[in-house]
């Protein structure tokens, strides 16, 4: 089915101080799952999708962690990648004239480890023709903190939004939320009042995998990322908690393998989703959960999502 013509188009409510963020239906693709897009087109038409979000880009090229660096897990993976991405200038010269910008949005993932370089990433990407939205990674060490991250406090959340918003000009700012904390609900509070003008979440949870036959972790980094289906009731949880805290919209991630999925975490209150792991077992996932949207749709008489978003009875 052709998602284009399903009425399933989504509009997030920004500001009128950026440029509006539009989507053909709800479905997106995780940073860090998805490459910079171009490594699934034997697999789809990109153009089914709602939008891209590529991998996280660094200013200068990043090799990575050590392998071993991914581990199956009970319903997930953990991952300790380490943000390997071939840097900024790479993917605007090389990456994005590739992508279809001008049929699907695509979002740029930032990452760095001062508010110096995150506002030098968006100044960069900005200026892009082809780059609609930036998602601001704030799962990051702060290497003046220690390596405490970004996203772990209030004011140091805050502080990277604040300098990404005063370098992005027009273009949306998006800031994917860690689960990694006390009190998601603040820290969401926090980066909209800083300027954020949607949020994602969540990013991975810690976790670890060991062997033991061998006796050693199954990641060289020791702790990695856990991701997959089994952290979509935290994902559903957080979404719902974020969007009780901000006015601003909300894009879920966490778990999401299904069109059933999707309207979940609709139900609790986000705009759109983002697909993830699933992507690692089925490469065209994200295509097929937004081909089977619509039948969903009309199955269960939902006409309209934005009447449906946020309708959970509670």
């Amino acid at each position: 089915m052709n998602t284009r013509d399903t009425g399933l188009s989504v509009q997030l409510p920004l500001s009128s101080s950026v440029r509006p963020l539009c989507f053909k239906n709800p479905v997106l693709t995780a940073s860090g799952t998805f490459g910079y897009g171009l490594e699934l087109m034997p697999y789809m038409d990109l153009n089914t999708l709602g939008g891209i979000v590529v991998k996280g880009l660094s200013l200068k090229p990043r090799c990575g962690n050590p392998l071993p660096r991914i581990a199956e897990t009970a319903s997930g993976m953990l991952n300790a990648v380490g943000l390997q991405n071939d840097g900024v200038d790479a993917f605007i010269n090389e990456k994005l004239p590739l992508l279809p910008w001008r049929e699907t949005p695509i979002i740029a993932n930032l990452y760095a480890t001062t508010p110096e370089d995150f506002a030098e990433l968006a100044l960069r990407l900005s200026g892009e023709e082809g780059v609609a939205a930036l998602e601001v990674n704030i799962s990051c060490p702060n290497v003046r903190q220690g390596g405490l991250l970004f996203g772990q406090d209030p004011k140091l959340a805050a502080g990277v939004v604040a300098a990404v918003k005063g370098h992005a000009g027009k273009t949306p700012v998006i800031v994917k939320l860690s689960p990694n904390v006390t009190d998601i609900a603040a820290i969401a509070s926090a980066v909209e009042d800083a300027g954020a003008d949607a949020i994602s979440c969540i990013n991975t949870l810690s976790g670890m995998a060991v062997d033991i036959r061998s006796r050693r972790p199954k990641l060289a980094n020791v702790i990695g990322g856990l991701s997959g289906p089994a952290i979509k009731p935290v994902a559903l949880r957080c979404v719902w908690q974020v969007c009780q805290a901000v006015s601003i919209p909300v894009i879920g991630v966490g778990g999401i393998a299904s069109a059933q999925d999707v309207l979940e975490f609709l139900l609790v209150g986000a705009h759109a989703v983002e697909i993830g792991c699933a992507t690692f077992s089925r490469p065209d996932a994200a295509a097929r959960i937004a081909e089977e949207l619509p039948a969903l749709c009309r199955e269960l008489g939902i006409s309209d999502l934005n009447a449906f978003r946020g309708s959970l009875k509670v």
